[in-house]
């Protein structure tokens, strides 16, 4: 596990205890760190249900709450500068959202209760000790176990039968764990799939564009696109990429396959924000992240675009339009 690293300053909010957090008959602050961009819609969305959860259990904004939000951009350096901006206005507690979010506070302060939002791997990323006992002042909402990749890989090959190779795209400095929380069950189901499986570390967008290029050079290139905040943040030209190039991809949320992507599969990641306010309402009210369990997520979708797949030339399986939530026509 990864040590934890504990920074004094920015007004002596990291000192004080975590005992401290349970007083009651005040204003309580609640520092918010988006991994997206303030203008991206779907972090909009994340963020509306979240004070709207709270709201449900009693905390309005303005009222007896207040919340500071900023936006990561999907820049590590712009989080950094972000969470040491949200520190200084000495919260409460701190709503992170992704691995590389959460991994800027846990540097910062070992005190301050942090909840997590969408997180891949709490535990190989050293937030805390075990998914049942956190054991610190960080808890949180997974967003996927790495087995996911076997997943799209399958979808992948229902829709697209023709692939012969699979590029899984990630950026080092955002992905979890680097890449390598997905990379292994990735390469262990394309083999399973009979399909060559390719590792893509990319940093920008020439290198996406590099990538998606060589992989709709010759048939039977497609690709799968994990969870990572850059290539969130990045997802208007990676879809339109893939069109441009005839690269069947399967992507993890639901929002790409609305912009324009063909296959999306993983969590509600809305349902994880609202859900997420729960765990903040019990750490205001006095309750130990230590204590509180890390939670899976409970609702998956599966969402399909009939349009981009007439484009690629693919006919959609009765399968798959029977198990998709969605149907974008």
């Amino acid at each position: 596990m990864r040590r934890r690293q504990f920074i004094a300053g920015f007004g002596g909010v990291a000192a004080l205890p975590l005992a401290a957090w349970a007083q009651q008959g005040r204003t309580r602050r609640v520092g918010v760190l988006m991994a997206f961009d303030e203008n991206d819609s779907e972090g909009k969305t994340y963020l509306s249900e979240f004070t709207q959860g709270l709201a449900e259990l009693g905390w309005t904004d303005g009222s007896n709450l207040r919340v500071d939000v900023r936006w990561g951009t999907g820049n590590v350096d712009r989080m950094r500068m972000s969470a040491k901006e949200l520190l200084g206005l000495q919260p409460d507690l701190i709503l992170a959202h992704g691995t590389p979010v959460t991994a800027v506070f846990q540097r910062e302060t070992r005190t301050i209760p942090i909840v997590f939002a969408s997180v891949s791997d709490p535990v190989g990323e050293g937030f805390v000790a075990s998914l049942p006992r956190p054991g610190g002042n960080i808890t949180g909402f997974i967003r996927q176990e790495a087995t996911m990749a076997g997943k799209w890989l399958e979808l992948l090959t229902e829709i697209a039968p023709g692939v012969k190779r699979v590029a899984a795209i990630f950026n080092p400095d955002t992905a979890p764990s680097g890449g390598l929380y997905v990379l292994p069950a990735f390469e262990a189901a394309a083999r399973s799939f009979k399909v060559a499986p390719i590792a893509a570390p990319i940093h920008s967008d020439a290198e996406i564009e590099t990538v998606i290029t060589s992989l709709g050079r010759e048939p039977g290139g497609g690709l799968v696109v994990p969870p990572d905040v850059f290539l969130f943040s990045h997802r208007a030209h990676i879809i339109l990429l893939a069109a441009r190039n005839n690269v069947p991809t399967v992507y993890p949320d639901a929002v790409w396959a609305r912009d324009g992507g063909l296959l999306s599969y993983g969590p509600n990641r809305a349902d994880i924000f609202r859900r997420s306010g729960a765990y903040v309402d019990r750490i205001l009210r006095g309750a130990s992240p230590a204590e509180l369990p890390v939670q899976q997520p409970t609702k998956f979708e599966m969402a399909i675009n009939a349009k981009a797949a007439k484009a690629l030339g693919l006919t959609v399986p009765q399968s798959i339009l029977l198990r998709a939530s969605e149907v974008i026509e």
